[in-house]
């Protein structure tokens, strides 16, 4: 489980750590960073996919993406006594993302991004992002002494003795890493470097649904050939696969609440057809069941998220950017129940901006047992963590928590 989120310089993102629980609902006005954490989160995402700097580049390069702000913003600039004024910059502009795990013997991870310098690539690359440092540390929060990988521009260095033991012993890997490319992808040493292996597995089990597409010719309308599918994809082209996989080995009961309590009486089937999975509903009153063409917007993406939350292979984190869109109103609060019921048995980060859904899961009260693996010693992540962002002078900060109520978060040396 992770503890905290922490990004550096990306976009309104100055300076922002963000404590997780079980069940993290970021909310706040439009404008106010809220798209900007849930990205963080896909670029942490595409690190383990060797996927980072070719992310950045898509929204136009690491100059686009950086804080466009002052280095500092001083009391006198929030009162208003001072106009907002750049200074003589002191430090590197870094573009830093990072996150902690819960307990100590979680593993936390942090990654800088920055220019490249003039001299060092040829001009057609010279504003492409490249990877000045990562580290992998031991526990929640940073220190040298917990550290067991570190990278900083080409050179890798390995922990090869236990955190703890007194002096580090440390081994330099002899092959240079690609300015480019991540530890994550380069390094692959089950006996050197397990620690990576782990965390890369780790975050390539993440899972991002954002905006599935409802319009007419929409992946999750068409007819598609079946097989066993206990995870939804990213565009939702194997929906009928993924419900009747959750029918036959996964949580029936809960398909069919999740279904009833938002379609009273309603009921699911997926037919077959020359070897094509059909998706149907059938409703009190009509004849037939509707087909997946004939659904409305909202029910077809009601169905697309309770395929995604009652997955039969429950990820580690799961992440959802504004699972209100196209939805009924009438339909928040039993999205709700539905999103609260999955947070029993996986980590959900949920972006929104509608009111009534964020009404209706702080309504919900759900529990959970303990994970078999959770020691005893270490504190339980809240189940439910409220994050509301405003904005000022441009920089997002969270509304709701005092300094003292952030956790600890310390930046590793780039």
């Amino acid at each position: 489980m992770l503890a905290t989120l922490a990004i550096a310089n990306y976009r309104s993102l100055r300076h922002l750590v963000m404590p997780l629980g079980r069940l993290t609902v970021v909310t706040g006005p439009n404008g106010s960073g809220k798209s900007s954490v849930y990205k963080s989160l896909r670029l942490l995402g595409d690190i383990a996919y060797g996927g980072a700097v070719q992310s950045l580049v898509r929204e136009g390069g690491l100059p686009s993406t950086l804080w466009a702000g002052p280095e500092e913003i001083t009391a006198a600039m929030r009162r208003g006594e001072h106009p907002v004024q750049g200074t003589v910059r002191r430090k590197t502009e870094r573009l830093q993302l990072g996150f902690a795990s819960q307990g100590r013997d979680g593993l936390s991870y942090a990654i800088a991004l920055g220019r490249p310098a003039p001299s060092s690539v040829p001009q057609p690359f010279a504003q492409d992002p490249e990877i000045k440092s990562e580290a992998v540390w031991a526990g929640p929060v940073y220190r040298p002494a917990s550290l067991l990988v570190e990278r900083k521009g080409p050179a890798l260095n390995l922990r090869s003795d236990s955190p703890g033991a007194g002096r580090a012993r440390w081994q330099t890997l002899e092959r240079p890493v690609a300015r480019w490319a991540s530890m994550m992808t380069e390094l692959v040493d089950p006996r050197g470097a397990p620690e990576i292996i782990t965390l890369r597995e780790e975050i390539r089990a993440w899972r991002f649904y954002d905006h599935f597409r409802t319009d007419a010719d929409a992946p999750a309308r068409q007819p598609q050939l079946g097989c066993y599918t206990p995870v939804l994809s990213g565009d939702g082209h194997d929906l009928a696969a993924a419900l009747l996989t959750i029918q036959e080995i996964g949580d029936l009961e809960a398909l069919e609440q999740a279904v009833a309590d938002a379609f009273s009486g309603a009921r699911l089937a997926i037919a077959g057809e020359g070897g094509r999975l059909l998706l149907q509903m059938h409703q009190p009153g009509l004849l037939r069941p509707l087909g997946a063409a004939e659904l409305s917007d909202g029910t077809l993406r009601y169905l697309l998220l309770i395929a995604a939350l009652l997955s039969p292979r429950p990820p580690r984190l799961l992440v959802l950017n504004e699972p209100e869109t196209s939805l009924h109103p009438d339909l928040l609060p039993a999205l709700g129940r539905l999103i609260a019921r999955a947070a029993c048995h996986t980590q959900l980060i949920v972006v929104t901006h509608a009111k009534r859904l964020l009404n209706a899961l702080e309504d919900t009260q759900f529990s959970r047992a303990a994970p078999e693996d959770e020691g005893a010693d270490e504190p339980a992540l809240p189940d439910w963590q409220p994050i509301h962002l405003e904005k000022e002078l441009g920089e997002t900060s969270i509304a709701n928590l005092s300094q003292r109520e952030l956790p600890r978060w310390d930046w590793p040396q780039t």
